[in-house]
């Protein structure tokens, strides 16, 4: 699979030190990458990494290259695809975040690639489409959005849920590490709460996973309500579901039914560990259950709780999607 990254921000990053990292996706070819940065301090960036540590392997840019120990990728630093040549690439992953009009979306296809995967929520994607609930959505669609890593955590435990006893409704409290969109010192945002600084405080502010769940698992729609609190961690969140199930549930039975079920799941894991935060970093799963955290309320009433690391997990399903639309192409 050959893939172009448009953005080298932390999605585009992360995806790159796992396709040169990791044995499973040695499938991967990246044949370039593009951002408006320039190339020295894109190196830099990439060998070292404040989260997920110093790269082994010098980093050097030279002559629109990024030579990464024996690896050479070409770099470019277009403001506008179209103006590149990606006629050979299977799948542009668009990590950019500005991929919001159809203009901006479709300019990979029109620079020859073949699909587009979107590293966020997009209104100008054909589907959006979370490995693990709804993936057999992807079809025949170029312009695909790969949702939030929020939703990617949530939407699969709730297909899970659904799948077994049944999910009346639900409410989702993601405790979410704060973000680029935050601040380091107070200074003006849109979002008044997330105008305080991201590491000084914990903010209570909104999901985007809430209406995507709704596009994603359509027969739960309007069904599932979700807020945010961004916590002064920077790697790794949570999600906390509250959940009224249509069947009854027991606290003899519903784990270990649960545990089941996730053992069958693509992209959750589990875990008995009373772990914390930092124990999840660099985890590939979507999300991991937290088994000891699981509560029952009476008969109908479960809570759910469980760790994913926003940028590495997230990362790892942009790459699985993007090999199963390559695959598609291929046939």
């Amino acid at each position: 699979m050959r893939i172009a990254i448009n953005g080298f921000g932390r999605i585009g990053r992360t995806i790159l030190r796992q396709v040169l990292t990791r044995p499973e996706h040695g499938d991967v070819e990246v044949a370039v990458i593009n951002d408006i940065a320039d190339a020295d301090m894109l190196a830099y960036l990439f060998r070292y990494d404040s989260t997920f540590g110093p790269l082994d392997e010098e980093v050097i840019a030279s002559d629109g290259v990024l030579r990464i120990g024996e690896h050479a990728i070409p770099v470019t630093h277009s403001d506008d695809l179209t103006r590149l040549d990606l006629a050979r690439v299977d799948v542009v992953l668009e990590c950019t975040g500005i991929a919001r009009s159809s203009d901006v979306a479709h300019r990979g296809i029109r620079a020859g690639a073949r699909s587009v995967l979107i590293s966020g929520p997009s209104p100008a994607a054909d589907v959006t489409v979370v490995l693990g609930a709804n993936e057999a959505q992807i079809g025949a669609h170029r312009i695909v959005s790969n949702a939030s890593c929020t939703t990617n955590a949530l939407a699969p435990l709730l297909k899970v849920l659904d799948d077994s006893v049944g999910v009346e409704n639900a409410h989702m409290t993601t405790i979410h590490c704060y973000t680029n969109s935050q601040p380091l010192v107070d200074a003006p945002r849109d979002d008044f709460a997330r105008s305080r600084a991201g590491a000084l405080s914990m903010v209570p502010t909104t999901s985007s996973a809430t209406h995507l769940v709704d596009e994603v698992l359509p027969q739960l729609a309007g069904r599932i309500t979700g807020a945010a609190v961004r916590v002064p961690v920077a790697s790794v969140s949570a999600v906390d579901l509250v959940v009224r199930t249509r069947d009854d549930v027991a606290e003899d039975v519903f784990p270990q039914m649960l545990r089941e079920r996730v053992g069958i799941s693509p992209v959750l894991g589990w875990t008995d560990a009373p772990l914390v935060s930092g124990d999840l970093r660099a985890r590939p799963e979507s999300l991991v259950i937290a088994g000891p955290e699981i509560r029952l309320a009476g008969q109908r009433q479960a809570r759910v709780f469980g760790w994913y690391d926003n940028e590495w997990g997230f990362s790892v399903r942009m790459l699985d999607v993007a090999r199963l639309m390559a695959r598609r192409e291929a046939r």
